[in-house]
C-alpha cells in the first residue's frame, strides 16, 4: 500500500487551494457539454475501475495484517486545502484501499451473511445518492414517499397474504402504516419491540403511558415488578440490545431452549409462559420467533408459536432479517409457515434481497399499530402531517425504497426465487459432501442456506461416542483448538473464507466451535466449495501431524 508522496511528486503536483470557484465546481450542475463530459469521465473511471478490480482481485484479501494497515492511518490532522483532486481520490479507494478490505463478492467468501451484489445496484445507489432524497418528510421527497408506501404494501402483501381489498384501502391511505424502513434488522427488531411495549403498557385515564411517563411508571400503573421479551437462544444478539434500550434491562431478555434442530422449543416457551403468569408480577412485551438464525440458520416453529401465543394474547414478532425472502420462492415458502401470524416481522434488504449497505424494513399486521410510536415536532413531521417520518425511529433516511422496488423490477419474483433456491439447494449438497468425509462432522444441516459442521478426525469422533465424559470433554476442546486454528489459518492465506462460530451445549461448558457456512452468492458452486474442504483437510494435515493415524 502506498503511505506518501515523494518530494519530487510533491514538487511536480498542482496546489490545490480551497476558494469558492473550486467549491462551486463541485456543487456543479451538468447544464453543459462540459459538465456533462467531466461527469461521464468519473463514473467511467468508477465503473471501470470496479470492474477491473473485482476481475483481478479474485481472493478474499491481501495478506496483510491489521497492525501494519493501522500504522499507516495515524494522522488526525484535517488539510485546509484540498489534498488531491477527484480522480486521484477514485484512483487511490480502488488500487491503493479496496485490496485491503474484504471482497465479499468472491465466490469463495462463504462465512458470512454479506455476498455479491447484483451489478445494477451501483448504478441504483447512484441515482439516490444524487437525488438525495429524505424520505422522513414529503417536503424532502415528495414522490418517493408515495413509491415508499407502494413498495412496503408489496412485501406485507408477500409475508399477510391479505385480499386485495386490504391493500386497495391501505396502500396509500395517509392515516395507516404496513411498516417501515430503517438501517438494518438491529433497528427493524427495536422498532417491533418499541410498538410492542408501547401497546402493553398503554395510555389510560390517569395514565400518559410508558412512551411519555417511563418504564418505572408503566410498572407501578400495571402492578408488575418487571417486563420480559422471550426468545430463542439463538435469537440475534440486537435482541439484547433492544432490552437495555427500552428500559426494560437486557437481562429480562429470556433465552428459551432449542431442540436438536437448534429451533425454538414450544414446550420449553409455553411452560415459562405459565411460571409467569402463575408469579404475576411480570409482564410479557413479546415472543420473538426467528426465521433464520444467525449461527445455523435455523427456523422457529412460527405456527406453533404463533397459535400460542394468540391463546396467551401476547405479541408475537418474527425476525426474518435473513429468511424473509425465502418468501419469494413458491418451492420453499412452506418453510416459513406461520410468519403470517406474526404481529410484526422483520426482514433485510441488504441480505437475501441482495441490496447495498445498509437496509432493514419492519411490518406490521395492523396498519394502525405504529400509531403508538407517533412523533411530532414543529419544523417537520407538523400535526396533520402525512409525513412517512412520524411513526419511524430514524430521522433521516436515503430513499432505499427505490433501489428495493428497482431491483424488483429488473429480477422479479423468479429471479429472486432462483437465488433462493441455488442456495439451499447448494448447501444441501455441500451438506451431503461433508457427511461422505471422514475428517468432518456435520453439526447442523442446513434448513435455509445456512449450515455447520467442524473437522473432526476418526479417532476423536469415537472419543466422542465410546469415551467417558472426562475423556469427551478433553477431546470437545481439542475440537476446539483444531478448529479455530484451520479456520484462522485460511482466513490468513486469503484465498477462501469460511467463519466460525461457538454452539453452546449443556454437556459442555464452554460450548464447541464450528465452522460455518453460508451459501449465499450465485456464482458459488459444488467444484468452488470442494476446493475449500480440501484446503481445510490440508491445513489439518499441516498443522496437526500428530492427530492423523
Amino acid at each position: 500500500m502506498k503511505t506518501g508522496t515523494s518530494e519530487l511528486e510533491t514538487r511536480d503536483k498542482k496546489v490545490l487551494i480551497a476558494d469558492w470557484n473550486a467549491l462551486m465546481r463541485v456543487f456543479i450542475r451538468p447544464e453543459d457539454e462540459a459538465c456533462r463530459v467531466t461527469l461521464i469521465k468519473y463514473m467511467e473511471q468508477i465503473l471501470f475501475g470496479l470492474h477491473e478490480f473485482l476481475g483481478k482481485h479474485v481472493g478474499i484479501t491481501e495478506n496483510v495484517s491489521l497492525k501494519k494497515l493501522a500504522s499507516q492511518f495515524k494522522s488526525t490532522a484535517i488539510c485546509d486545502n484540498p489534498e488531491k483532486k477527484l480522480s486521484e481520490v477514485i484512483r487511490e479507494l480502488i488500487k491503493e484501499i479496496s485490496p485491503y478490505g474484504v471482497n465479499v463478492a468472491s465466490p469463495y467468501f462463504v462465512g458470512h451473511m454479506t455476498s455479491a451484489i447484483p451489478f445494477f445496484m451501483v448504478h441504483l445507489k447512484t441515482i439516490a445518492a444524487a437525488l438525495n432524497q429524505n424520505l422522513v418528510k414529503l417536503e424532502t421527497s415528495k414522490i418517493f414517499s408515495i413509491l415508499e408506501k407502494q413498495v412496503l404494501a408489496k412485501i406485507h402483501r408477500l409475508i399477510y397474504q391479505f385480499h386485495e381489498s386490504f391493500y386497495c384501502e391501505h396502500v396509500q391511505n395517509v392515516n395507516t402504516t404496513l411498516g417501515s424502513f430503517v438501517e438494518g434488522g438491529t433497528t427493524a427488531n427495536l422498532t417491533a419491540l418499541w410498538v410492542a411495549r408501547n401497546r402493553l403498557f398503554a395510555p389510560t385515564d390517569d395514565f400518559g403511558g410508558v412512551e411519555a411517563e417511563g418504564i418505572n411508571a408503566a410498572y407501578r400503573k400495571y402492578g408488575v415488578r418487571r417486563a420480559v421479551i422471550l426468545v430463542s437462544r439463538r435469537g440475534h444478539y440486537s435482541l439484547r440490545k433492544a432490552g437495555g434500550i427500552l428500559g426494560i434491562g437486557n437481562r429480562n431478555i429470556l433465552p428459551i431452549d432449542v431442540d436438536y434442530a437448534h429451533r425454538m422449543d414450544v414446550r420449553h416457551l409455553e411452560e415459562t409462559i405459565k411460571s409467569i403468569k402463575k408469579d404475576g408480577d411480570t409482564a410479557i412485551i413479546a415472543v420473538v420467533g426467528v426465521a433464520g438464525t444467525t449461527e445455523t440458520g435455523a427456523i422457529d416453529p412460527l405456527k406453533k408459536i404463533g397459535e400460542l401465543c394468540a391463546r396467551e394474547n401476547i405479541f408475537f414478532h418474527v425476525d426474518a432479517a435473513w429468511g424473509g425472502p425465502t418468501l419469494l420462492s413458491d418451492t420453499h415458502r412452506n418453510l416459513l409457515e406461520g410468519i403470517e401470524l406474526a404481529d410484526s416481522v422483520t426482514i433485510d434488504g441488504h441480505k437475501q434481497f441482495y441490496m447495498p449497505m445498509t437496509c432493514g424494513m419492519v411490518y406490521f399486521k395492523d396498519p394502525y399499530a405504529m400509531d403508538v410510536v407517533r412523533y411530532h415536532a414543529n419544523y417537520v413531521n407538523r400535526h396533520g402531517s402525512v409525513d412517512l417520518g412520524i411513526k419511524s425511529l430514524p430521522g433521516s433516511r436515503e430513499a432505499n425504497s427505490m433501489i428495493l422496488d428497482s431491483a424488483l423490477k429488473i429480477m422479479g419474483k423468479k429471479g429472486y426465487a432462483l437465488l433462493i433456491e441455488h442456495g439451499i439447494e447448494t448447501a444441501r449438497k455441500l451438506a451431503d459432501e461433508i457427511e461422505k468425509r471422514e475428517l468432518f462432522d456435520l453439526v447442523t444441516r442446513p434448513q435455509l442456506n445456512i449450515l455447520t459442521y467442524r473437522v473432526c478426525p476418526p479417532h476423536l469422533k469415537d472419543i466422542l461416542k465410546n469415551g467417558t465424559d472426562v475423556e469427551r470433554t478433553e477431546t470437545v476442546k481439542r475440537l476446539n483448538h483444531i478448529n479455530k486454528t484451520i479456520q484462522r489459518i485460511q482466513r490468513e492465506a486469503g484465498r477462501s473464507f469460511v467463519s466460525r462460530t461457538t454452539l453452546m451445549r449443556r454437556q459442555y461448558e464452554n460450548g464447541i466451535v464450528v465452522l460455518r457456512c453460508v451459501i449465499m452468492n450465485p456464482m458459488t458452486n459444488m467444484r468452488i466449495l470442494n476446493e475449500i474442504l480440501d484446503e481445510q483437510e490440508e491445513i489439518f494435515r499441516q498443522a496437526f501431524p500428530d492427530e492423523i493415524p
